[in-house]
């Protein structure tokens, strides 16, 4: 199954409280329940002013259906071709 980041431009993100992050991610997981198991919300990154979430999926299009069905901007969706660490350093 592909793998996607997403990058969604939110104004102060990281000013969000711990309840409006709750809030957010059950609004996210509600319209992931509607759309199916073929979309799934790995994790996501909040910085200053952005969120940048992992998801599977097997299509571009679906990730910008739960973007826009949830509200949340999908800004960039970038398919992930591979995967490094400093496990990999030989």
């Amino acid at each position: 199954m592909p793998k996607y980041l997403i990058e969604r431009e939110i104004p102060d993100a990281g000013k969000m409280s711990a309840a409006e992050l709750s809030g957010a991610s059950a609004k996210s997981c509600s319209v992931l329940n509607k759309l199916g198991g073929d979309i799934q919300w790995i994790h996501s990154y909040v910085t200053g002013d952005k969120i940048y979430c992992i998801y599977t999926a097997p299509t571009e299009e679906l990730i910008e259906q739960h973007a826009r069905e949830s509200g949340f901007p999908a800004n960039k969706i970038s398919e992930v071709k591979a995967m490094i660490d400093p496990t990999r350093a030989a």
